[in-house]
Formats: structure tokens, C-alpha cells, sequence
């Protein structure tokens, strides 16, 4: 989401997309070569510029400067260790990708010339056995203000944070269901007072036990679950404005307007991510099949 006009969008079997009209129509595209690419991740910067992740194997990052009209191959792994989950950049120049762990440390790819080139991040954060991150909505992983933060799962489910300046990572054990393969934190976003986390279990959706959590941070980071939580596992959050935060997942959308206290369920329809224009209001999210929709207060 690049402002109120320009948005991208990527999926299965090398599937992108870009509006510049504000979503009312879409330009899409299957990227010649890449036909069985899992596009998970999108980043874009303007109407011509955005880069593209996909998980699996191989592990690929591709780069378009001409609104998609040509893709530039930037980064190719044939290792299926190699599992890329989300991507975020803190700014034009500066990104990271976050991958499945290695050898019991997150995979974590860095650029800082604008997705040209990745390497390994030279300080890699430490993984537990049977943790991991989800490919679901590109946001298990996002920079604010020059901090990292990672949200985790599966046997564990833990939020992982690189303050600004620093080389040491800090671990927090997150008050979210977890101990499956299926199970754990999936999305957190950082707002204006504290920090949301959302999840749950994918394969029982339905659940509505322990699938959000807030984080304020007073000396040290304090982490509560809400009064009344989402209907069900969300694999995105996003912030809005003031104290109002959008969650969405295949169990359906929901909203809080109080910081995360409590959450009302505003649609059932199964989404998979949902962003707000880094420059602008407009709200989208999108879904399996080529599902994307308006969000309007």
C-alpha cells in the first residue's frame, strides 16, 4: 500500500497486481518464468517500483522498476532450508527478509541498496527448537523506528526484538496458544501506545481462545490478552489511527477501538492480510482466489 491511489498485490502461482486508481480495478499478471512462484511478501515503493518475495523453493526475491512491465531476478536460493516468511524495509534503502530457522537461528536476509542485493543479516537471532514464522500475511516481521520485531510459533510462541543500535536481541514469551505446527503468533504491528499481536491455530480457525495480545512497554515490555479477543485466528493486524487497530484471518475481520482491550467482529469473510496506505487512509485487504476489499470506517 503505497498511498491512496497506488497499491500492489502478489500471490500463488506467480501472480502480481497493481492498482493506481485506489483499487477500482487491478492490473494483473503471471510473471513468465515464475508460473509456480508463491508470491507470500510485496513491497512497494511507487507505481514502479516494488519488490517481491516467494517462499519455498527456490527462495526467490524479484525487483520492478517500470511498474511491472519487467521483473529483475535479485536473489535466488536453490536450498530448500531456505524458507522466506515475511519481508519489511524501514525505508526506501534499508530491508530485511525473515526465513524459517537454520541451524537454530532465524534466517534473516538484509539490503541496503534498495532489494539490489541480500545477504545474510550479520546478527541472527536465536531460534527454539520446533519455533518458527508464518508465511501468511508478511507481517510476522516489521521495522519501526530502526527496531526489528519478530513475532514466532509453533512449539513456542515468543516476540523477538533488535532495539536501534543495538547487537543484542531481546525474548519475550508471548501469552498466545501455541505447542502445534499450526499454532502461535502470526502478525504484530507496532500503534501509537502499544503493540498488537494476533494469531491462534489455522486449522481451527473457529478458536477463540489466546489468539491476540497487547504489549506496553513501561521500562520493559508487559503483555496482557484482551477482555475480549477476536473471533477466531487473524493472520494480520494493522493500525489505523488513535486507538483503532483491524485484525483479519480466514475465520473472518474484526476491530478494536480501545488499544486492543477489546475486539467486535465486523465480517466473516475469510481474508489473509490487511494493510493501510503508508502515505495516505485507504485501507485494503485480500484473500485466496484474487479476493481483495475496501475497509471503510
Amino acid at each position: 500500500m503505497v498511498n491512496d491511489k497506488t497499491a500492489w498485490v502478489s500471490g500463488s502461482n506467480g501472480y502480481v497486481a497493481v492498482t493506481n486508481n485506489g483499487g477500482k480495478t487491478w492490473d494483473w499478471q503471471q510473471i513468465k518464468g515464475y508460473e509456480k512462484s508463491e508470491f507470500r511478501d510485496i513491497e512497494a515503493f511507487s507505481d514502479n517500483e516494488a519488490i517481491i518475495m516467494s517462499s519455498g523453493t527456490p527462495a526467490l526475491v524479484l525487483k520492478t522498476i517500470d511498474g511491472g512491465k519487467s521483473w529483475q531476478e535479485k536473489y535466488r536460493k536453490i536450498d530448500s532450508a531456505y524458507f522466506f516468511d515475511a519481508m519489511d524495509f524501514t525505508d526506501s534503502k534499508h530491508g530485511y527478509i525473515l526465513g524459517d530457522p537454520i541451524n537454530n537461528k532465524f534466517l534473516l536476509m538484509e539490503t541496503k541498496d534498495g532489494g539490489e542485493t541480500w545477504a545474510n543479516a550479520a546478527n541472527l537471532p536465536d531460534a527454539l527448537p520446533g519455533e518458527a514464522a508464518f508465511a501468511a500475511s508478511g507481517t510476522c516481521l516489521r521495522s519501526n523506528n530502526g527496531c526489528l520485531y519478530i513475532v514466532s510459533g509453533g512449539k513456542t510462541s515468543r516476540m523477538i526484538t533488535l532495539p536501534p543500535g543495538k547487537n543484542v536481541w531481546s525474548y519475550n514469551n508471548l501469552p498466545l496458544i501455541y505447542g502445534k505446527a499450526s499454532q502461535g503468533a502470526f502478525s504484530v504491528v507496532i500503534g501509537k501506545n502499544e503493540k498488537i499481536i494476533v494469531g491462534g491455530d489455522y486449522e481451527n480457525d473457529k478458536e477463540t481462545n489466546l489468539v491476540a495480545a497487547i504489549c506496553n512497554t513501561l521500562p520493559t515490555p508487559v503483555f496482557s490478552n484482551p477482555q475480549q479477543g477476536p473471533a477466531g485466528y487473524q493472520s494480520c493486524v494493522e493500525y489505523l489511527k488513535n486507538d483503532i487497530y483491524l485484525s483479519t484471518g480466514t475465520s473472518g475481520s474484526n476491530i478494536t477501538t480501545d488499544g486492543g482491550k477489546t475486539w467486535n467482529k465486523i465480517d466473516a469473510t475469510s481474508f489473509n492480510v490487511c494493510a493501510k496506505a503508508k502515505h495516505g487512509k485507504l485501507v485494503l485487504l485480500a484473500g485466496n482466489d484474487g479476493k481483495i476489499a475496501y475497509f471503510k470506517m
